[in-house]
C-alpha cells in the first residue's frame, strides 16, 4: 500500500514539491552560512519525494546550534513552508482520494517548521534508529 500511495504522490505533488526543495536548497548552499540550512531543505525535499513509509524523528545528539538554527528557520521560512503544508493538506482533504495526500501534507510540516536536529527514518524502525544514534553518539 506504501508504494502506491507514494507512486500517487510523486505523480501529483511529490516531484513538484522535491524540486522546489532541491532549488532553494541549491540557492542556500551558495553562502558558508546556509550550507546548513541548504543540507535541510535537501533533507525535506527527499522525504517530500516519497513520504510514505518514513517518519521524521528528533536527534539526541542535536545542540545548542541546532536550536539556534531551528528559531532562524522558523522566522525567515519555517512558517511559510508549513502554512503553505497546511493549506495544501486541507485542500487534498476535501476529496476521499486526496485524503491520504493530505495527511502526508500535514506529515511534512514538523520537518519543515524546525528541520534542523531531525532524521527521516523508516516507519517501521523510528526507535531503532533513535536506540542506535544513542549508543553510537551519532
Amino acid at each position: 500500500m506504501k508504494t502506491i500511495l507514494n507512486v500517487i504522490w510523486l505523480v501529483l505533488s511529490g516531484f513538484w514539491l522535491f524540486l522546489g526543495y532541491l532549488f532553494a536548497g541549491a540557492l542556500l548552499c551558495i553562502t558558508i552560512i546556509g550550507i546548513p540550512f541548504g543540507i535541510a531543505a535537501f533533507r525535506i525535499g527527499i522525504y517530500a519525494l516519497w513520504p510514505f513509509g518514513y517518519m521524521a524523528v528528533q536527534r539526541r545528539d542535536a545542540g545548542a546550534a541546532s536550536c539556534i538554527g531551528n528559531a532562524l528557520w522558523l522566522v525567515l521560512a519555517g512558517w511559510w513552508l508549513a502554512l503553505g503544508h497546511i493549506v495544501t493538506g486541507i485542500l487534498l482533504c476535501v476529496t476521499i482520494i486526496g485524503i491520504p495526500l493530505g495527511v502526508a501534507n500535514f506529515k511534512l510540516i514538523p520537518v519543515s517548521l524546525l528541520p534542523l536536529g531531525r532524521e527521516i527514518v523508516p516507519t517501521d524502525q523510528p526507535f531503532t534508529v533513535a536506540a542506535a544514534n544513542q549508543r553510537t553518539g551519532w
